[in-house]
């Protein structure tokens, strides 16, 4: 979906010639959960004017009640009219930064904390950060109250078609959807387990890439409810079958082109790509509980179903974490692998961005590629192949996150604080839970 570049003007005339009638103000919070503010279009002014304040201590993650007016501060370029509508009306999106009243991006903003650290990418010589995100979610059946049941909608794989695949109307709409709100829709298809999807799109730079994942959740969930289905980004809704990821293809570009290709180069690779990908391995386990944010995704970082449980990288297997995919010249790009559906867009692409950063400047060199079946090795052969192990619970990642002073650099110290906290407390309820499958396994043997 290309940048718009448009003008306070172009929005009124298109509010009007399109008979807007609500304007939805979108943020994000720390947990990467879309927020809104709804106004009617008699506020468009007030909007335009960054005069639009709202109550900042009951969002996630952002201030304490003392602090809690902020502004909304709309980007222009991201201004799109819903292909759905009321009866009165139009109804359009802006995403919005989030401001303190004196004027300052929010620190506690994850849009405005991926600027920053963009703005640092620029610093540093290159002028762009491209993400091709490739998500995946669940369609499961809804009971007759509305809401979601574990039964999933098919029993379809990778690629069936219908009757196996009773996603596919469902998908094909939100597809049109897309394509109508502006979005190059490159593939949809059903994934590996029953009731999963991914539908494909075009890369974009890093903060509109962040942007469209968060667009594409909210078209995907909006659409599935038509279909009376609920869909779900969670990494592993059901035990035995695959979970869902959502791989990021990145590649860093100055103003000769791609930063990551040369011709001349090992694997057709660049210097910079080769220390880009030194940072993101030496930092991997540490990002993880960025990339993978909630004790959920540790139940899908398991060896047997796909999704990447070794910090290594390969150009020609799909075990490792970073793969380098075969395409080069303007396409040459780094996919990371083990980043979920969960993971905060804004924070997980700077938390990569950042570590890719640290490794230009310090000049890393990832160990050898991997190029074997990593799954089928034993702990011996991954120890001599200097292979490590991503972190296995969120608990875990945790520490390896505050360990790591790059990352949480990444973050900034507002956002970095809030989310230690935060998710702390989340993995502390997690562990004092007893779940049905304890219960079943003790109960009557002790």
């Amino acid at each position: 979906m290309a940048k718009a570049t448009n003008t306070k003007d172009d929005i009124r005339r298109m509010a009007k010639e399109e008979n807007v009638k609500f304007l939805r103000l979108m943020f994000t919070d720390l947990f990467g959960t879309i927020k809104n503010v709804e106004v009617p279009i008699s506020q468009m002014d007030k909007l335009l004017d960054n005069k639009l304040m709202f109550d900042g201590s009951s969002i996630d993650g952002f201030v304490r009640i003392e602090e809690s007016d902020m502004y909304l501060y709309p980007d222009l370029s991201t201004w799109m009219i819903f292909p759905w509508s009321t009866e009165r009306g139009k109804i359009a999106r802006v995403i919005c930064e989030v401001y303190t009243t004196d004027g300052k991006p929010f620190e506690g903003d994850p849009r405005n904390n991926l600027i920053r650290v963009l703005d640092d990418m620029r610093k540093a010589g290159f002028t762009d950060f491209n993400i091709g995100p490739e998500p995946e979610f669940f369609l499961f059946k809804m009971d007759e109250n509305g809401k979601p049941t574990t039964e999933l909608n098919d029993k379809g794989s990778y690629f069936d078609m219908a009757p196996m695949d009773l996603g596919e109307n469902c998908r094909r709409e939100i597809v049109l959807t897309m394509e109508d709100m502006g979005f190059d829709v490159e593939a949809a298809h059903h994934e590996v387990a029953p009731g999963q999807h991914e539908i494909d799109f075009k890369y974009a730079d890093a903060l509109t890439a962040a942007d469209n994942i968060q667009t594409f959740k909210l078209v995907v969930k909006t659409i599935a409810r038509k279909y009376g289905l609920y869909a779900t980004f969670m990494p592993k809704p059901l035990a035995g079958i695959n979970g869902s990821g959502m791989h990021l293809n990145m590649s860093l570009f100055h103003d000769q082109g791609n930063a990551f290709y040369d011709a001349k180069g090992d694997m057709e690779l660049s210097e910079d790509a080769f220390h880009f990908l030194g940072g993101l391995l030496k930092h991997a386990r540490s990002f993880t509980a960025i990339c993978n944010p909630i004790v959920n995704s540790y139940k899908r970082l398991v060896p047997g179903y796909e999704a990447p449980v070794y910090v290594a990288w390969s150009g020609s297997n799909r075990s490792p974490l970073i793969r380098v995919p075969n395409s080069r010249g303007l396409s040459t790009r780094l996919e990371l692998r083990s980043v979920d559906p969960a993971a905060n867009p804004y924070l997980a692409i700077a938390a990569v961005l950042e570590a890719g950063l640290d490794g230009l400047r310090n000049q890393l060199a990832p160990r050898e590629a991997v190029d074997r079946n990593i799954y089928r090795m034993d702990a011996s052969e991954r120890q001599e192949n200097h292979i490590t192990n991503l972190p296995d619970t969120l608990h875990n990642a945790l520490k390896d996150l505050a360990a790591d002073d790059v990352m949480r650099g990444a973050m900034g110290e507002h956002l970095f604080q809030s989310f230690i906290e935060a998710k702390t407390l989340e993995y502390d309820s997690y562990r004092t839970q007893v779940s049905q499958w304890e219960r079943d396994q003790y109960l009557e043997l002790y």
